[in-house]
């Protein structure tokens, strides 16, 4: 019931946005549209587990008293490689599903999901935070925000058209 409403806003702003343009949206392009907001979707889910994952093992390290220097990036970590494990699970599952005929291998893919997220989440992070911060002088409490319109739809498409690449 939720998805449905969320798909009919979703389809509604593409037409509205398309009217803007005097075209007309093709089932690909709503199809592609849904499946960039299916794509946010597991992203802010995915961003939720991966801080709450980061908090858990961060009191725990704490608690028991274990790599005190380094806990944080040790919850960095672990936070890093389960949450990219529940977005790749809820990617394959719920947005680049796998039609009839189709073949995928999921190994590829896991493997394919990590170097993109380690692509955006690390790489292209850092950089932009770079032109942002050190270049424009941006503050470095927006530049995060800012990075998110580069990160997102660049990960969509490394995802779509590389790490769930259909095979055959």
């Amino acid at each position: 019931m939720l998805w449905n409403a969320v798909e009919t806003v979703s389809l509604w702003c593409l037409s509205v946005l398309f009217l803007l343009l005097h075209k007309k949206p093709t089932p690909q392009a709503e199809e592609s549209f849904l499946q960039f907001v299916k794509f946010g979707l597991v992203g802010v889910s995915n961003t939720a587990v991966n801080y709450v994952i980061y908090l858990g093992v961060l009191l725990c390290l704490r608690a028991l008293g274990l790599w005190k220097e380094y806990d944080y990036l040790a919850a960095t970590a672990a936070g890093f490689v389960l949450s990219v494990l529940w977005s790749f699970f809820w990617n394959n599952k719920f947005v680049f599903t796998v039609k009839e005929g189709e073949q995928r291998s999921v190994w590829k893919a896991l493997a394919r999901t990590y170097l993109s997220y380690s692509f955006t989440g690390l790489f292209l992070n850092s950089v932009l935070m770079v032109l942002w911060v050190d270049m424009l002088h941006i503050s470095e409490f927006l530049a995060p925000v800012i990075n998110l319109l580069f990160n997102v739809p660049v990960n969509f498409l490394i995802n779509k058209f590389w790490a769930f690449k259909k095979e055959g």
